[in-house]
């Protein structure tokens, strides 16, 4: 199940095709732990909205997986398809071949569940308190195989929470962070892409936000930078220029700095529209876990203020949530950071293109 248009469109065609052979179709929501039309009917406005509505439907929901049984029907070998040509199913697929494969990144089931593993085992102890620094190795990894079904949230939450009991104690402030980001926050995403179609768009946000963005689409910007230059990571901006660099490379970002990255999108391109566009150009070309929910609810908070509230107003942001270099400073050592990503470091004049009023 996927709450964005174009698969929705798919489930649509399927269903309508078999009905009309009298066949019925049932869609069972196993992208998230509590299916998004029973965790609720409205599109919700914050995570504080809906983490009670979650959490109590956990009790029913987050139950251990059945075991398989063996289907009592044998299959005639003379119903057998065709051996695939997977060579040629690739070469039919209108794909941007640009982008190549994540070096040293395994796919599959038994990778994910490895991978589950090792978070538990050597990185959710860290998971609650330094999961914001980027220097940190604190995060699961798990969002790619959630994105392509590889592993399911259902799993990760059990195994998490089974972690934890196994701990004692010793883990349990963790346990609950790593089920409010993959859990709670992962069903908001879900519930705001169901129930607006305009999840992609400006036009999604909340009244508030369209407004004060509108009034502050003229402001002039310091920088503006072409598409080319944001996608090279050339800016004037050591820290940007190594996220970028780490979602091309990696195929992934880090959590907190892709706040970060976005907002800076909206700084420095002509409009709110054009950073928003580019942020999810950006984000769905490089990276595996791009055209997902989380990703797009990402950008519209960062850009448009979706979950969020009105803040202090500021020339370009308007009222929207803003976040700066100064900031990141205290967290954590930007130039740790930025040493792991060679061609990051800025040097001589900026390459930004200054904005002509």
């Amino acid at each position: 199940m996927s709450p964005l248009r174009v698969p929705r469109g798919w489930a649509r065609d399927v269903a309508a095709a078999c009905g009309a052979e009298g066949v019925p179709v049932v869609q069972v929501d196993a992208h998230n732990v509590v299916p998004v039309w029973a965790a609720s009917d409205k599109q919700e406005y914050a995570a504080r909205t809906i983490r009670k509505k979650v959490m109590t439907s956990l009790q029913v929901y987050l139950k251990e997986f059945p075991p398989l049984e063996k289907h009592p029907h044998a299959l005639d070998e003379k119903a057998w398809p065709p051996p695939i040509d997977w060579e040629a199913a690739e070469q039919s697929l209108d794909a941007d071949r640009g982008v190549g494969p994540v070096a040293g990144f395994v796919p599959g089931s038994r990778a994910g569940r490895a991978r589950l593993e090792d978070f538990c085992a050597k990185r959710l102890a860290l998971f609650a308190d330094r999961r914001n620094d980027p220097n940190t190795d604190a995060l699961s990894g798990l969002s790619p195989y959630l994105h392509f079904g590889q592993l399911a949230a259902q799993r990760c939450a059990l195994r998490v929470r089974q972690a934890a009991e196994e701990a004692k104690g010793a883990v349990d402030k963790s346990c609950e962070a790593y089920i409010e980001e993959a859990v709670v926050r992962r069903e908001l995403s879900d519930n705001f892409c169901f129930y607006n179609d305009k999840y992609d768009s400006i036009e999604g946000a909340s009244n508030w936000a369209v407004q004060t963005l509108k009034e502050h689409a003229g402001d002039k910007r310091e920088f503006v930078y072409t598409p080319e230059q944001l996608e090279a990571g050339k800016t004037h901006d050591d820290l940007w220029n190594a996220s970028q660099l780490q979602l091309v490379r990696e195929g992934k970002m880090h959590g907190f700095l892709r706040m970060y990255w976005a907002k800076k999108i909206l700084e420095w391109t002509p409009g709110p529209e054009a950073a928003l566009a580019e942020a999810i150009r950006l984000n769905d070309r490089f990276s595996l876990d791009g055209r997902d929910p989380n990703g797009y609810v990402g950008c519209m908070w960062s850009i448009c203020g979706i979950h969020d509230q009105g803040w202090a107003e500021r020339p370009v942001f308007g009222k929207i949530r803003f976040m700066n270099y100064a900031g990141c400073k205290r967290k954590f050592d930007i130039p740790a950071f930025v040493k792991r990503y060679p061609g990051a470091e800025v040097a001589g004049e900026p390459a930004a293109k200054k904005r002509k009023r």
